[in-house]
């Protein structure tokens, strides 16, 4: 599902910092896939450029079969909204919008294409992730471990092929921390969504099929 070859990243604002240095790597579809390391070893800059937010210096990420360095414009972005769900630490909830109308919004401009409705879509999300009974809450109503459901299943509106989830329990207390895992291995088992996950939980690790450890850009 994902490849990447010689992947490198080198950011040149200022003295040069090598965020990643030759990475290769390849993760089958289904799998869960923790992403370790101390901060500032490339955790985040792998998914960005696993996800297009971002582009190497040098080397190849392929994605689904796709080689993602050949797509330009809105291929790049269709590519991404049709296959990639992104979860991160911070929610980025809109805080004037229901938990439901956070789940529609990424497809909200595409709502007159779609082939099924997309609230009811929305709500079988919800409904998955135990929040059936929050859909009209905003976020400022929610706990830390809901708000951070509704943005996964915000994530899963795509019906995505992949799920990169950064830090995704870095801003919860440790029983929505482990709650948040569980979802995530639970959505990953019975969906069959590819899940990559940067974290520097030792629950979020244990709980992956296998972990990827980065030190100074590298795997090791």
């Amino acid at each position: 599902m994902i490849t990447t070859e010689n992947l490198t990243k080198i950011y040149t604002d200022g003295a040069p910092v090598r965020a990643l240095e030759d990475v290769t790597l390849e993760i089958a579809a289904g799998e869960f896939v923790a992403i370790t390391g101390p901060s500032g070893s490339g955790k985040s800059t792998l998914l960005n450029l696993i996800g297009t937010l971002d582009r190497p210096t040098s080397g190849r990420v392929v994605v689904d079969g796709v080689d993602v360095g050949t797509l330009r414009g809105n291929a790049l972005a269709d590519f991404r909204r049709e296959r990639i769900g992104f979860v991160f630490q911070m929610f980025h909830l809109v805080p004037t919008l229901t938990a439901l109308e956070n789940v529609m919004l990424p497809l909200v401009p595409y709502r007159r294409g779609l082939k099924f409705r997309l609230e009811d879509r929305a709500r079988e999300l919800l409904e998955a992730v135990g929040l059936g009974d929050r859909l009209h809450h905003l976020p400022g109503q929610l706990s830390g471990g809901e708000q951070q459901r509704v943005a996964i299943a915000r994530a899963l509106i795509n019906t995505p092929k992949v799920i990169l989830a950064d830090e995704p329990t870095g801003n919860l207390d440790s029983r929505a921390g482990a709650e948040i895992v569980a979802l995530l291995r639970q959505l990953n088992r019975e969906r069959g969504v590819t899940v990559l996950v940067a974290t520097h939980n030792e629950v979020v690790a244990q709980a992956a099929d296998r972990t990827l450890r980065l030190r100074d850009g590298r795997v090791v």
